[in-house]
């Protein structure tokens, strides 16, 4: 994701070639290791704060009521929206998103479509006619690389906290909706299935991969393959971005271990996140997730 923006000098690539290739990473971690993971389930309905190492990513999601799509009058809509400022990075301008800011919504809006992470039928409150849609927006505090990941893990942690009005539906024709307040009527949870993305930096054809990898790492590798899995270790999606092609047992690689990782936070996701979800405390929580 950074690859593009910051270009290490020949000395600094050659340096982190040779201790990965010797195994070692700046930061003391194994090629497969993940940095700490934070989750921090703010007070507002549906906002939780991802750290990943240095990375932080912040995501929000806010519903409203519209009309379905005509080829889904029974589903509900997702979307994904992902925004740099040069609070991240001095990298990025301010304004309109940049291409960067595009692909990361793009990459977890694939992968929490093709995986059915939120049950867009549960959606729908008069089919035809009246449907939910969930927006998440993805605000990247700090880039310490690998946002995809955490990205990832901000989008589900929000969708997983977030709680929409009860409505009812009246009259003959089933209009109008009306919304109550949360004060009158519980708000409802959506329904979540996790998925996981797991992110590989590589480079040379795969003879040189790490997991997790910072933004130095991003940039002297230049190659990245993301991973989305579901809760069933199912491959849901898979993305390559830039770097050489890859040989079948590079990918068959990547899948093997990125289903472990994903096991890993899916069952402390589910016992943490989860657990905060059910309880509806009003004070904020920090979850510490290790892989």
């Amino acid at each position: 994701m950074t690859a593009r923006q910051r270009r290490p000098t020949v000395n600094e690539r050659e340096f982190i070639e040779r201790a990965l290739q010797s195994n070692l990473r700046a930061d003391g971690r194994g090629p497969f290791d993940f940095r700490e993971l934070k989750i921090v389930l703010c007070r507002e309905n549906g906002t939780a704060e991802v750290e990943l190492g240095e990375t932080r990513v912040m995501g929000c999601v806010t519903a409203q009521l519209v009309q379905p799509y005509k080829d889904r009058p029974n589903e509900g809509t997702l979307a994904i929206f992902a925004e740099f400022t040069p609070m991240a990075d001095p990298a990025y301008d301010p304004g309109r998103p940049g291409e960067e800011a595009i692909e990361l919504g793009r990459v977890i809006d694939r992968g929490l479509r093709a995986s059915r992470a939120v049950d867009l039928e549960s959606l729908c409150v008069v089919a035809g006619k009246v449907v939910w849609s969930i927006r998440v927006d993805l605000h990247v505090l700090d880039n310490g690389g690998n946002l995809i990941d955490a990205a990832n893990i901000a989008a589900l942690a929000a969708l997983s906290t977030f709680q929409r009005p009860e409505c009812t539906v009246g009259g003959d024709d089933g209009q109008p909706v009306t919304l109550h307040d949360p004060e009158v009527r519980d708000p409802v949870p959506l329904t979540i299935h996790l998925s996981i993305a797991v992110t590989f930096a590589y480079s040379g054809g795969g003879n040189i991969m790490v997991a997790d990898p910072t933004c130095e790492e991003e940039a002297a590798l230049g190659g990245r393959m993301t991973v989305t899995l579901d809760s069933s270790g199912d491959v849901c999606s898979i993305q390559k971005a830039d770097g050489d092609g890859l040989i079948p047992s590079f990918v068959t690689k990547c899948l093997r271990i990125a289903s472990i990782k994903a096991a890993d936070i899916t069952s402390e996701f589910m016992q943490q996140v989860g657990w905060v979800s059910r309880s509806r405390l009003g004070f904020q929580r920090l979850l510490t997730i290790t892989y």
